[in-house]
C-alpha cells in the first residue's frame, strides 16, 4: 500500500496567482509558510521557518484567489509532486517540489488581511458582530513521549 499525502496549516506569504490552462481549468498558485519552536540541548529556543508551494485547480483554485491574500491563515490536504527541468541558462537538473490541493480550508480572518467591509469611521457606535472564534494553544515545552498513553 502506498500513501501521498500532506496536510499543513500556515500563512499565505503572497497573494495567490490565478491562471487560466488552455483547456479551460483554473489554477491557482500561492505559498504557505509554516514554523516550528524547539529547544536546543543548551535549552535555547530555536524556530525555523519552511515554506511550501501550492497548486490549486478548478472551482477551488478561484475561491482561494478570491477570499485568500498575503498573511491570510490556511489548511491545505494535498499530495507531493516533484517536477524537474533542465536549466536553459547552465543546463543543470532543476526540482521543484509542490503540494497539490485536493482540500483549502480558509483560516480565520484577521482585522486587516482579507476584510473587505469598510471600516467605520466610530468603530464604538457598530455592535461587534463576529463570532468568538475557537484557538489552539500550543505549550511552549517540548512533548515527553512517555507521556502519550497508547
Amino acid at each position: 500500500m502506498y500513501l501521498n499525502k500532506a496536510t499543513i496549516i500556515g500563512n499565505l506569504t503572497r497573494d495567490p496567482e490565478l491562471k487560466t490552462l488552455p483547456s479551460g481549468m483554473k489554477i491557482a498558485n500561492f505559498s504557505l509558510a509554516t514554523n516550528r519552536v524547539w529547544k536546543d540541548a543548551a535549552g535555547a529556543k530555536k524556530e525555523a521557518v519552511d515554506y511550501h508551494n501550492i497548486v490549486v485547480f478548478g472551482r477551488q483554485a478561484e475561491t482561494s484567489a478570491q477570499y485568500l491574500k498575503k498573511g491570510s491563515q490556511a489548511m491545505v490536504e494535498g499530495r507531493l509532486q516533484t517536477q524537474s527541468w533542465d536549466d536553459a541558462g547552465t543546463g543543470k537538473k532543476m526540482y521543484r517540489t509542490e503540494i497539490v490541493a485536493d482540500r483549502v480550508q480558509f483560516g480565520s480572518r484577521s482585522q486587516g488581511v482579507g476584510n473587505m467591509a469598510p471600516q467605520s469611521e466610530n468603530p464604538v457606535s457598530a455592535p461587534d458582530t463576529t463570532p468568538d472564534v475557537d484557538t489552539i494553544e500550543y505549550p511552549e515545552e517540548d512533548i515527553n513521549p512517555e507521556d502519550i498513553p497508547f
